[in-house]
């Protein structure tokens, strides 16, 4: 059969590799001049990194599996984690359960309600006993208001904006921490992370050499318009190149956009779907990247449980990766997801960075504007679909309701929380599935 595919992430690229090694002819669609989607990179004298900072977890056995498969195995280092969580201009550790314990904002019997909150989400195996609730709802129940208002809420408001945290589900919650718990060895462990030294862009770049070589087409730079439909099945993409627009006949159509995007793009979908697919609300990752001349902190990952400072995240990425993969600058992440009406979605990135340096003086009193040696700033829209109460009702499937046309995108990870590991499985698992299809008709 032949199958277009739009998108050239994560998603896209392991459906292609699987479809062009059954002898599908396959040929992908990326607007973009690069591939990666999300997990796409960028240089910094030289080397690539990420858009937007990416790990993987020891549990993430679709990707390691993936990388071992294209004897890339190799390149992965586990690390152990360093976290921290800044309140009121202190760092606490968190990095073990131990560190709860020492977490002075809040009263001994305080922590150990905290400590035993994450102990009872990391234990609850059912997860749908928790569907119907949301986040907000859940921990105050289970942890009481004063440990959710120092702790659990400051982080919901600030991954979710003051406009949708109170909508996340609880399930959400369970999907996220679990991932982290089954990162460690036993529950007292440090948490072990994976990175693929010389950067994601490794992976991909592996994958469209495999996908070319089994006769695959690749097209950067290029846009669909419209995926066409009779009135029962898939038929094509109007694909546009420089202005101009070509039909291209295809069997099977593999999308992995936003939700939103797929329903402007498609003819033919029931307004039942539709409905679905517009009842997704997205929020969009903002990451001001900084090229320091020394460590900002010694933490990788600290998270701000205050909402007075505008970014959710601290990612210091070369707390996990040594400096001296890039040239001895220290690199650190300022992170943020926001709604476009946001008046830091639409700042400019200098702007951006004159809101934010206060606050970096609050991670570090020492710290100086001249540390800066380069400033990044990077967008990326649809990063993180927001997941209410009862979202198993509410996901669109896969199968669209048209014949061998197929979405796969974030808002379809449940009840895990959206990463490379599930976009690859999610990939891998449409491609058998249009296969097995196909052959039936």
């Amino acid at each position: 059969m032949r199958v277009g595919i739009i998108g050239g992430g994560a998603t896209g690229l392991s459906a292609a590799y699987d479809l062009a090694k059954l002898g599908h002819r396959v040929s992908i669609y990326e607007k973009n001049d690069f591939l990666g989607g999300h997990a796409s990179t960028f240089n910094i004298n030289g080397t690539p990194i990420e858009r937007g900072y990416h790990h993987w977890f020891t549990s993430d056995n679709s990707v390691i599996e993936l990388c071992e498969e294209l004897d890339i195995g190799d390149v992965i280092r586990w690390i152990p984690s360093t976290v921290g969580t800044l309140y009121d201009n202190h760092i606490y550790d968190f990095v073990t359960p131990w560190d709860l314990l020492r977490y002075k904002p809040l009263s001994l019997q305080n922590r150990i309600k905290l400590g035993l909150s994450s102990l009872k989400i990391q234990r609850l195996k059912n997860w749908k006993s928790i569907e119907s609730e949301t986040a907000v709802k859940w921990l105050k129940n289970n942890v009481g208001i004063q440990v959710y208002e120092a702790f659990w809420g400051p982080m919901l408001r600030g991954k979710f904006g003051e406009a949708h945290y109170e909508e996340v589900g609880m399930a959400w919650v369970w999907g996220k921490m679990n991932t982290r718990f089954a990162s460690r060895k036993h529950p007292l462990s440090k948490e072990l992370l994976g990175y693929p030294i010389g950067s994601f862009k490794k992976l991909f770049d592996v994958l469209a050499e495999k996908i070319t070589a089994m006769h695959g087409e690749i097209n950067l730079s290029t846009g669909v318009s419209q995926i066409t439909t009779d009135a029962e099945q898939v038929t094509g993409m109007k694909i546009e190149v420089d202005g101009r627009i070509t039909h291209e006949k295809f069997d099977v159509v593999i999308a992995s956009t936003p939700s939103h995007i797929f329903d402007a793009l498609t003819d033919g979908l029931s307004e039942d779907y539709s409905q679905k697919l517009h009842g997704i609300p997205y929020m969009s990752a903002v990451l001001l990247i900084l090229t320091l001349d020394r460590p900002l902190s010694d933490k990788y990952w600290l998270n701000i449980a205050d909402r007075k400072i505008p970014f959710v995240g601290v990612i210091e990425h070369t707390n996990l990766i040594d400096a001296s993969h890039y040239g001895g600058n220290h690199i650190v992440y300022l992170s943020n997801y926001l709604t476009r009406d946001s008046k830091y979605y639409s700042m400019s990135q200098d702007e951006l960075l004159n809101a934010y340096i206060p606050h970096i003086a609050k991670i570090n009193p020492q710290f100086d504007k001249k540390w800066i040696r380069e400033v990044h700033h990077h967008k990326i829209d649809g990063a993180q679909p927001i997941i209410g109460p009862n979202y198993s009702d509410k996901m669109p499937s896969h199968d669209t309701g048209i014949k061998h046309l197929y979405l796969a995108n974030t808002s379809q990870i449940y009840p895990e929380d959206r990463g490379t590991n599930y976009s690859v499985k999610m990939g891998r698992d449409i491609a058998q599935l249009a296969t097995t299809n196909f052959s039936s008709t």
